[in-house]
């Protein structure tokens, strides 16, 4: 099959983890089956198709879905392989948002695009996890690519396979989310695939704490699922801060002395729940607080980290051109 010499755009969204992340990731879900709560966001990677290279380097991440692709589609490898690709964020790298899957999963969509092919949802999620694995050698789960592939509010099952179920959320609850759910980024980089390492190096040796404290997160992803179900913010936020408590204790590294900080300064002003994102080590964490004392808890927040403005985003991945 002959590639069409077109240039693509391809975009996805990024997503808040509400609760549940490491319960996606290998070996704890097949073992003992896992869920996640979570929700897009309008912050999202953007990946540009040239007609030919721009002469710019290719980001690293390209080059292993490029790797990728050409594996399974030999007949189309030396075509594939001429494309100029780019990738720009509307968010910090680093920020514990799933930016490297959003970004994984609009080259999924983009290289299929331009191939004429139109994976579902779920392929191109897992496709995308295939290059961060297989290629990348980077340890890590699934909900990032389900987020960023399929878009809005979702609850998502792990066992051997992955089950998605949607959250229609009406404009109040997503208005409601928008006012009520802070989003601060720390300006510290992750240490996502350190963490990940040593949380799944306890699990594997049965550490009790580690072992407790993912059950838990599972089960409380369930709960965060039924609230947003029911438009119930305030559960919500109580959900999360439950779930922060159990995500600190997986280990040391996942909070930080800035974070601790901000959390203090939050919930001297009132904050109801948050949670680091992601893997953490830095980033971004979520603080909810009720309607008023947004402004407080915002001007609490204000010193530790930078507050970014966000939308729920309904659409998944995106491909135009």
């Amino acid at each position: 099959m002959t590639v069409a010499r077109r240039t693509l755009v391809a975009s996805a969204p990024t997503r808040l983890d509400f609760g549940g992340g490491w319960t996606d990731v290998p070996p704890y879900p097949e073992e003992r089956g896992g869920f996640v709560c979570n929700l897009a966001i309008n912050r999202r990677a953007t990946v540009r198709l040239l007609d030919s290279p721009s002469g710019d380097v290719i980001p690293s991440l390209a080059q292993a879905a490029l790797a990728h692709f050409a594996r399974a589609n030999a007949e189309r490898s030396s075509e594939i392989e001429r494309l100029g690709i780019s990738i720009e964020n509307d968010f910090p790298v680093g920020a514990g948002l799933g930016g490297s899957s959003a970004a994984g999963v609009a080259l999924a969509a983009a290289l299929h695009a331009i191939c004429g092919e139109t994976p579902s949802a779920a392929a191109l999620a897992e496709w995308s996890r295939e290059v961060e694995v297989e290629e990348m050698g980077i340890a890590g789960g699934r909900q990032d690519h389900y987020a960023a592939a399929f878009g809005g509010a979702l609850g998502l099952t792990f066992t051997g396979e992955t089950s998605v179920e949607s959250v229609p959320l009406s404009q109040d609850t997503c208005r409601a989310l928008e006012r009520r759910c802070l989003l601060a980024y720390t300006g510290e980089s992750r240490i996502s695939g350190t963490t990940i390492t040593a949380v799944l190096d306890a699990y594997k040796g049965r550490v009790p704490r580690v072992v407790d404290a993912l059950d838990r997160m599972g089960q409380l992803g369930r709960l965060m699922y039924a609230a947003l179900s029911s438009g119930n913010v305030d559960a919500l936020a109580a959900l999360v801060d439950e779930h922060w408590r159990h995500q600190r204790a997986l280990h040391p590294g996942i909070t930080t002395s800035r974070i601790d900080a901000l959390e203090s300064a939050a919930r001297s002003a009132g904050a109801t729940g948050l949670k680091a994102l992601g893997a953490s080590g830095g980033g971004c964490v979520i603080v909810f607080a009720d309607d008023d004392d947004v402004e407080a808890v915002s001007n609490a927040v204000a010193p530790f980290a930078e507050l970014f403005s966000w939308r729920v985003d309904e659409r998944g991945v995106i491909v135009e051109g």
